[in-house]
This record gives C-alpha cells, sequence and structure tokens, in this order.
C-alpha cells in the first residue's frame, strides 16, 4: 500500500525535499598562515549554492519559494560582492578560505530560520568547499 505522493515507496518512510538555489559574487581575500601564492591578495568570481530540506511541502507543495531564497541569499551575499574579505569584521578573526565563507553563509541563513542543509562555495570551476552542520 502507497500513500499520496510516495510513488510505491514504503510506508511509514519520512519523505526528505530539497530545492538548491545558486548566486554569486566577486571579491579579494588572502590567506593568513598559508604558505603559498594564496597568502597574497588575490580574487576570485565565487558561486555559491544553497541547499534547503524540509520534510513537508506548503499548500502549494513546495519546501521553500526559489525566489524568496535567492532574494535572500543574494542579500548576504551583497555583503561580500566587490569587498576584500579580510577586512569584514567576521574575517577580522577568521581566516576567509571557502570553508569559512561557506559556514559564514551558512550561520546567516539559519540566524533568519533558513532550514538551510548546506552551502557550497566553488573558487573556481574545479574547486568547492561545503559545510553542514550534523
Amino acid at each position: 500500500m502507497t500513500t499520496k505522493g510516495s510513488f510505491g515507496g514504503k510506508k511509514g518512510k519520512t519523505p526528505l525535499y530539497t530545492v538548491e538555489v545558486f548566486s554569486g559574487f566577486s571579491s579579494a581575500h588572502r590567506l593568513r598562515g598559508y604558505k603559498g601564492k594564496c597568502e597574497r591578495m588575490h580574487g576570485h568570481n565565487w558561486k555559491v549554492g544553497v541547499t534547503v530540506s524540509g520534510s513537508r511541502l506548503d499548500k502549494t507543495g513546495i519546501v521553500m519559494d526559489f525566489k524568496y531564497l535567492k532574494n535572500t541569499l543574494r542579500k548576504i551575499l551583497a555583503g561580500l560582492d566587490h569587498k576584500d574579505i579580510n577586512s569584514l569584521h567576521y574575517f577580522k578573526t577568521v581566516n576567509p578560505t571557502s570553508e569559512n565563507i561557506a559556514e559564514y553563509i551558512f550561520k546567516r541563513l539559519k540566524r533568519i530560520k533558513i532550514p538551510v542543509s548546506n552551502v557550497s562555495v566553488w573558487e573556481g570551476e574545479d574547486s568547492k568547499a561545503t559545510y553542514t552542520e550534523v
């Protein structure tokens, strides 16, 4: 026996729906304590992916409105865009690695009650760091 929307899944399983949005920003940073080229100021065109999850859909059948999530992410990224990330208050004591930037974005989303599952940050086409809480 299946339940509505289960498409043949076993009864009693808790569903998990996820949505993901992407955006980006451009900024510069330098890694403190790093031995190599990245200890010098350099820039990236960062790509950011945010995944939101939930076990329930709203009355329209969605976990979270893509438009709302994209707009919220853009507002957070506006604070990083075309900035020297090292000079931002949060990153004066936290090294602005991709991992720490992902954590920063994750925590900002959590603070405003977005049910974020993870945040991924790409420095380039083939380099990504992801932050999640388990």
